[in-house]
């Protein structure tokens, strides 16, 4: 068993991880994550205190679905794509996603996160972790350029601060010819609540950068081709499987829009 030690936001590394794994546990799983359900099993880790269940588990999958969705669309399209999972935590969605061996993937994260993941997760020919803050911006210096890329950034956008996040786009854009970012982003009413949120309240984690508005990275040369707000993350065929209770809170956000817009995945190109 693996003793995780994690401090502040990497902690919300393990809660993230754990919802995808009971999300995997349940009847009716959205994103069917074995691969996290495995690394749960493998860490010596008291989850109970992240105060993850059913519920809020289901929000995790929810917001990771259409993450995926976009992915894998476009590594349809661009089957020789390099993809960049920033402030990747534990995520397994190169296990999920599972890109064929001409698209090259990295997952960036701490030097201590990326060391768990060595230890949990296999190796793959088309697979590279690179351990740094994504702030610190050397560590672009090891990809190449000239392939279109792929920016994933799930949980990252609203710990960083809005100077640190529009230089790293500004970064990213102008390193390759062509590409897609797909991130999601807290409205400043999101971070004004984020004790709120049980995971980074326990993890003693801060947020900072609030977007109220997605076409205001397009001043970064980005063009937004896609947004969604939480009350519109699952499709018809998630909606069915998810608990009524569930349900009935994803209605109730299409309501009240600053409710549902405090959380939006959004898809840029570039």
């Amino acid at each position: 068993m693996e003793k995780v030690r994690f401090t502040e936001e990497k902690a919300t590394n393990l809660a993230t991880l754990y919802g995808r794994a009971l999300d995997y546990r349940s009847a009716a799983p959205i994103l069917g994550d074995k691969a996290a359900d495995d690394a749960v099993r493998q860490i010596d880790y008291d989850f109970a205190k992240l105060g993850i269940n059913r519920d809020s588990a289901a929000s995790v999958a929810l917001r990771a679905k259409p993450i995926d969705d976009w992915a894998a669309e476009y590594l349809a399209r661009h089957p020789d794509a390099i993809v960049l999972h920033l402030g990747c935590g534990l995520d397994t969605r190169f296990q999920r996603l599972a890109p064929p061996e001409t698209v090259h993937w990295y997952d960036v994260d701490y030097p201590e996160v990326v060391e768990l993941r060595e230890k949990l997760y296999g190796d793959a020919p088309n697979h590279t972790n690179l351990g740094s803050s994504v702030t610190d911006f050397g560590w672009l210096d090891q990809v190449p350029s000239d392939r279109p890329a792929l920016v994933v950034a799930e949980g990252l956008t609203m710990y960083l601060t809005a100077e640190d996040g529009t230089e790293l786009v500004r970064r990213l854009v102008a390193k390759f010819p062509s590409g897609e970012l797909i991130c999601d982003v807290f409205s400043k009413l999101g971070i004004k609540a984020q004790k709120l949120n049980t995971p980074v309240r326990r993890a003693k984690a801060t947020l900072h950068w609030g977007i109220d508005d997605p076409h205001e990275l397009e001043r970064y040369g980005l063009d937004l081709v896609s947004s969604l707000d939480a009350a519109h993350w699952s499709t018809p065929e998630v909606a069915a499987r998810l608990r009524p209770v569930t349900r009935f809170q994803l209605r109730l956000l299409k309501y009240v829009p600053p409710l549902a817009r405090m959380a939006r995945l959004v898809r840029y190109r570039f």
